[in-house]
């Protein structure tokens, strides 16, 4: 090689200079150097944003769906949606052989390494190329860790990379025994239940701190395939898995072949205590506002809602007690600002969780009449307007009451209370459909309305829940009420509604005129059935073929609406709105607000005379007093005396007890007591 700088050998076409092979060093160790100082700088920012992004906190959380625990308006827990999130555990204090359990399985050197087990990678590499088994992994404990508390299941390398990089941090800021704890407090156990306390008591019926060498092997053999191995569903694989779990114990040292030898399979307890039940009429329609409410929840939430247990309890013992057979029923109640504190979808939420309550559109007779009466206050007219009762024809239509009755002219506060149905057909034709659909949707109603007058008799269909709340309007003293399940509900529609003005009052007389013409419906009218000792307004609804049977009303701070009928719309014979509907909606009003119904009147007997004179006495024995002294009827004295008479057919009764009296022929001749007598018996 030439001098550096010299021309190079005739034929060498390079002018590149030729550097000794001591610069050449220098120069890659100083790209080494530059290299390993980038990768730290990296590592340095990587944990900067690892610090801000991921905080430790989340390592706590275990990666289940969205859970959700709804709390009654005092607290107590009715209902949960969601997975069974157990409080964590802590490691140092569980027993040895539960910590190795899971540490022999899982990552036999989980207290030698920094978050990542090469020695681990390699075997379990080895292992799935040459084995035609089961492929195992070489994650460990903490990378786990790091898998299921931050990042996703995706098996790509970035997704891996992020894995290791996680675990180191996860072993630079914690303990062994921390990373541990997490670990065991999140790690899912099948049947949707996560972190090792909640599988203990699930499983075993236990605590960790109780569990036994066989129920901690059996639980730690869960982890590798928690959904198929669940031992409620699997228990031959879960105990085939668990001696696996006691051989690695063996191998890696963390038990004795003698104690080994004495573990037996795992007997399970599943616990006993009484579940939160998983599904209710209210919880179902409420579980939407309270998952809106949590926002993107990745652990347990509480949400309080507005039913009242006491109230609920009620509405159900009430429903039970109604008996009834082939046809279903659905019950709300709620406070006049729209907070429901009771409902019932159906007889058996069991049988049917369809909720009737909230889920059903069905036709509500004439307690629609309520937005007829409404839109004839808002034109001017008052309880007192008259109003004819007598057959109309509009259009093609002729509209009848329901009892062929008609009483002429009448006031509106006496159609009201009879339910008329052609004086409400009358209103509706003489204001105009459009205003009793205004005042049905300013009052909430939300579906279809017909375009014709026969919308007057309740022929479009509505929630009962809707149409509870529209009455709620009028408890309230203003306009629309909004049924909600959620306390200090904040949501897009309530936004809106004060964006456009919040809720409107009503004008002049027309609330105390509609409550007029509620309250007469209970005092004298088809409601008289739901009375109360407490000012009560309601109106029944019966529709065609008695297919469908309401009562809504209110009393006190409570607003309720009961529905009858049958999931296929068939008839209902005798079945009306005033009867059976009326009656469960008084009985729980009394029983929900601790009243005491008056005792019914007393029934004044007829009085009957039953003094007798001493001509009355001789008359009874055949002597007859007279202008002309004693007169004897000798004929009836023997009579008496030979003991012959009989009931006759103008009624006399002879003075014989009913058992001595002697035996008669009966129709056929055979000898019996006749039917008077046996019906004095009986």
């Amino acid at each position: 090689m030439p001098p550096v700088g010299e021309p190079a050998p005739s034929g060498d076409t390079t002018n590149v200079p030729v550097l000794p092979p001591a610069r050449r060093r220098r120069n890659w160790l100083k790209w080494a150097t530059r290299g390993v100082a980038a990768l730290i700088v990296l590592f340095i920012v990587a944990v900067g944003w690892l610090a801000l992004t991921a905080p430790l906190s989340k390592s706590l959380r275990p990666p289940a769906p969205p859970s959700i625990t709804l709390l009654a308006e005092d607290g107590t827990p009715i209902a949960r949606r969601g997975a069974v999130i157990g409080q964590p555990v802590d490691a140092a204090k569980l027993p040895k052989h539960v910590r190795d359990a899971f540490v022999a399985i899982e990552d036999r050197r989980f207290y030698g390494h920094w978050g990542v087990d090469p020695r681990g990678i390699l075997r379990a590499f080895v292992h799935n190329v040459t084995s035609s088994g089961g492929s195992q992994g070489g994650s460990t404990i903490t990378q786990q860790l790091a898998k299921n508390a931050f990042l996703n299941s995706k098996r790509t390398f970035g997704r891996k990379a992020q894995e290791v990089m996680i675990a180191f941090w996860l072993e630079a800021w914690l303990s062994k025994d921390e990373i541990l704890s997490r670990y065991l407090s999140n790690v899912y156990f099948g049947d949707n239940v996560y972190g090792l306390r909640a599988a203990a008591q699930h499983y075993f019926s236990t605590t960790p701190e109780d569990l036994t060498v066989s129920q901690a092997t059996l639980l730690a053999g869960l982890v590798q395939a928690p959904s198929r191995l669940a031992p409620t569903g699997n228990l031959k694989g879960a105990r085939d898995r668990q001696r696996l779990v006691i051989g690695a114990m063996v191998e890696g040292g963390f038990l004795e072949k003698s104690e080994a030898a004495d573990v037996r399979p795992a007997v399970l307890r599943v616990s006993k205590t009484k579940e939160l039940p998983n599904g209710t009429y209210f919880a179902d329609w409420v579980l939407p506002q309270a998952r809106d409410r949590a926002g993107g929840v990745a652990t347990e939430q509480t949400v309080r809602t507005t039913l009242d247990s006491r109230l609920q309890q009620v509405a159900e013992r009430v429903v039970k007690s109604s008996g009834l057979r082939q046809s279903q029923i659905a019950l709300v109640a709620m406070h006049p600002d729209g907070r429901v504190v009771a409902m019932v979808g159906g007889k058996s939420y069991a049988d049917s969780p369809f909720n009737r309550a909230t889920q059903a559109r069905r036709q509500p007779g004439s307690t629609f009449k309520l937005f007829v009466y409404l839109a004839a206050l808002r034109s001017g007219m008052t309880p007192d307007s008259m109003i004819d009762d007598t057959p109309v024809t509009i259009g093609d239509w002729k509209p009848e009451n329901s009892d062929g009755r008609y009483a002429g002219r009448i006031t509106l506060r006496q159609a009201f209370a009879k339910s008329s149905n052609v004086a409400a057909a009358r209103l509706t034709h003489q204001l105009g459909v459009a205003r009793v659909t205004k005042a049905a949707r300013d009052l909430g109603i939300s579906t279809p309305i017909g375009n014709d007058a026969s919308i007057a008799l309740g022929t479009s269909t509505v929630s009962l829940l809707e149409l509870t709340a529209a009455y709620a309007a009028i408890s309230n003293g203003s306009y629309p009420v909004r049924p909600s399940g959620l306390d200090n509900e904040e949501s897009a529609d309530d936004w809106l509604a004060r964006r456009l003005g919040g809720a409107a009052q009503f004008r002049g007389n027309e609330l105390e005129d509609m409550r007029s013409l509620l309250a007469t419906v209970v005092e004298s009218g088809t409601g008289r059935g739901a009375a109360l000792p407490i000012p009560t307004f309601g109106k029944t609804g019966t529709t065609q073929d008695s297919r469908d049977a309401l009562f809504i009303g209110y009393a006190g701070d409570l607003v309720v609406g009961v529905w009858l009928g049958n999931d296929d719309n068939t008839a209902n014979p005798g079945l009306a709105g005033g009867g059976l509907p009326a009656r469960i909606w008084r009985d729980f009003m009394v029983r929900a607000m601790n009243l005491t119904l008056p005792p019914p009147p007393p029934v004044e007997e007829e009085q009957i005379d039953n003094s007798i004179d001493l001509e009355g006495v001789l008359n009874g024995v055949g002597v007859r007093l007279d202008e002309d002294g004693v007169q004897i009827d000798a004929d009836r004295l023997r009579d008496m005396l030979q003991g012959g008479d009989e009931e006759d057919a103008t009624g006399g009764r002879d003075s014989t007890p009913p058992r001595d009296r002697p035996r008669r022929p009966g129709p056929d001749g055979d000898s019996r007591r006749g039917a008077p007598d046996d019906s004095e018996q009986h």
